[in-house]
């Protein structure tokens, strides 16, 4: 089975990805450089993985990446992304394409693919509004209410998961855990739980090391320059405590380095898909050996609190049962490594690819 999978990444991720690949010069030394880098590997088929030579994997909205294989094929200089993207499948001879990016390549894409392809699979693990994936066979992600919203609207839908990245071993081989808490993500006073969660577990600094790697919005970074506090945007600043404990985003090996060097990885979710839970800090926490602390709600099978995790009900909660099991290191070990053993024998990629294939 010839398999191409089309991967989208953050603008912030781009950034990175521009410094670590200065000098590459061709289209598979900067994919090699993605690759050693192992950002959202978990949702890299093992195929790719693997380097399979009937496996191709590319990211298609990354210009660089997309107009450095254009060249090398002697495509025109200003051909569109979509182009591109259309060419590399066809030359790749793909009879099975898996889009982690549908929103940017939707029906009208779908309808251009070649004729070598017989399957069309999309990953969307959030609402869409009113985009409508309809052309694609298969839409993929691992949160059931989203599923069945794609279902209502007479799509077929599946569930799939991320997978352990093997990468991710050696990180968890890691004893020297200086980081009591560590949160990875972005800061919004529009997800207002998290907002509390954090400001809440914040306010332990004075007993234990806790660091927030926060991808901050345009208007949080404006509110905290001298020009924001010129023109009054106080109401937009991030709280006291936060900032205290705030550092830069963190992103592929730089993140499994964090969590590696952490004891707990809080994590907590967004308003996006109800009471279910499964996003990728669950893979990345546990994948790494630290003790995921996470919202209560509806787990992927295999995450159990107080067995491979724990949950907090709000912020009062999180704050006490963090305090609560940093003082039982005994305790925080066991679930640690429970989780650990867990994720990488239940969601392996071997795994993954299996239930892929089987639902193609």
């Amino acid at each position: 089975m010839r398999i191409f999978q089309n991967f989208g990444l953050y603008p912030a991720y781009v950034r990175r990805l521009n410094k670590l690949a200065a000098l590459a010069s061709s289209f598979s030394q900067r994919m090699q450089v993605f690759y050693s880098d192992s950002f959202g590997a978990c949702h890299l088929l093992k195929p790719v993985i693997d380097g399979h030579r009937d496996a191709f994997f590319t990211t298609g909205d990354d210009a660089i990446t997309q107009q450095l294989w254009a060249k090398e094929q002697g495509l025109p200089a200003k051909t569109p992304l979509d182009q591109i993207l259309l060419n590399q499948i066809e030359h790749h001879k793909a009879e099975v394409f898996y889009n982690l990016d549908p929103v940017r390549y939707g029906n009208e894409f779908i309808m251009r693919l070649p004729g070598t392809v017989k399957r069309s699979i999309a990953w969307r693990a959030a609402p869409s509004g009113n985009a409508d994936f309809g052309a694609y066979d298969l839409l993929v992600c691992n949160f059931p209410s989203i599923l069945d919203g794609y279902r209502g609207r007479g799509w077929r839908a599946e569930y799939l998961t991320p997978a352990h990245d093997p990468a991710m071993d050696s990180y968890a081989a890691n004893t020297d855990r200086p980081i009591d808490v560590l949160f990875v993500g972005g800061y919004s006073r529009h997800h207002r739980k998290r907002a509390e969660v954090l400001e809440a577990v914040s306010e332990l600094r004075s007993e234990f090391r806790i660091e927030y790697h926060l991808d901050q919005s345009r208007l949080t970074r404006l509110a905290e320059s001298p020009l924001g506090r010129v023109l009054l945007m106080g109401e937009h600043k991030r709280p006291k405590g936060i900032r205290a404990v705030s550092r830069p985003p963190v992103f592929g090996r730089d993140l499994y380095h964090a969590i590696s060097h952490s004891k707990i990885v809080l994590n907590g979710a967004v308003d996006m898909a109800g009471s279910d839970r499964g996003n990728m800090r669950c893979w990345e926490a546990m994948g790494c050996a630290a003790l995921m602390v996470s919202d209560a709600g509806n787990y992927p099978e295999g995450m159990i609190s107080g067995t491979s995790m724990m949950t907090y009900d709000g912020a009062r909660s999180a704050a006490i049962s963090i305090r609560g099991i940093l003082n039982d290191k005994a305790k925080l070990g066991e679930i640690a490594r429970a989780g650990n053993e867990m994720i990488r024998s239940r969601y392996s990629k071997q795994a993954q690819w299996e239930r892929f294939t089987n639902l193609i």
